[in-house]
């Protein structure tokens, strides 16, 4: 079979690490070239050393580089097909505890950056006239989440209305815009959340895996194949959906 994204340019924001450099190296692995934007220089070279892919150093929490960033992958690659949205912050904070400051961080990497990164590549694919895709890289959290992720939630349940209101507003444009509600996943930077904001010790993974279905936390190679497969062409038709990607049931209960 032919690689899922031969040919395709491939944008992923938030893709130095974690989900989004999973996703990074699964759309180089299916033939993209691909540009990825990330804000700590030493860990975006060492990825696209790896990989071969186009290290763009952005702070997304920024609307002109997140803006920007479409630019320079267009620069860079000859245009953008793909985007990928996978920058997240989740800093905790409670409806009670949490500073403006705090919710102003969540919104402006969560929803914000998301937001202006999808302005500049539909507005490209427009004046190309040509077909893309985007997948929003979300949250399961979104259908209420814990009381310690208040501002989180609520950026990125606004992340979830704005997939699909674009995916609606661009539908006969040919431009499949899809979201993926993930939840508990093994990155390094779950490992610094736990860490830093539970007193995880050496073995939470290993509690953590007791304490759900299926005996593992999502596992960013996994996440990675999926959302390649919605960028690709073979995911047909498909556009304005947000996927839960976990393995909790919402709305099931015992």
């Amino acid at each position: 079979m032919r690689p899922l994204l031969e040919d395709k340019a491939v944008l992923v924001n938030g893709g130095s690490q974690g989900v989004g450099a999973g996703i990074v190296r699964a759309a180089v692995r299916e033939g993209a070239r691909v540009a990825f934007t990330g804000r700590r220089t030493d860990v975006g070279e060492r990825l696209a050393a790896d990989t071969g892919a186009l290290f763009v150093r952005a702070d997304l929490s920024d609307p002109a580089q997140a803006r920007g960033s479409v630019e320079q992958a267009v620069a860079a690659l000859g245009r953008v097909d793909c985007l990928v949205n996978a920058a997240g912050l989740t800093s905790r904070g409670s409806l009670l505890d949490t500073t403006p400051e705090l919710f102003d961080a969540h919104i402006a990497i969560n929803l914000r950056a998301p937001f202006f990164a999808m302005q500049a590549a539909v507005r490209h694919l427009l004046d190309r006239q040509a077909p893309g895709t985007v997948v929003n890289i979300i949250t399961s959290s979104a259908h209420g989440g814990q009381p310690f992720l208040a501002p989180y939630v609520a950026a990125k349940a606004g992340l979830v209305g704005l997939t699909r209101n674009a995916a609606h507003a661009h539908r006969w444009d040919r431009i499949r815009i899809n979201g993926l509600n993930i939840g508990w996943t093994d990155t390094e930077g779950e490992e610094a959340t736990q860490r830093e904001f539970h007193g995880a010790g050496d073995d939470w993974r290993e509690k953590a895996a007791r304490s759900v279905p299926m005996g593992k936390l999502g596992q960013v190679d996994e996440i990675a194949d999926f959302v390649v497969f919605l960028l690709s062409d073979r995911s047909g038709v498909v556009t304005g959906s947000v996927i839960d990607w976990d393995q909790n049931v919402f709305g099931g209960l015992d």
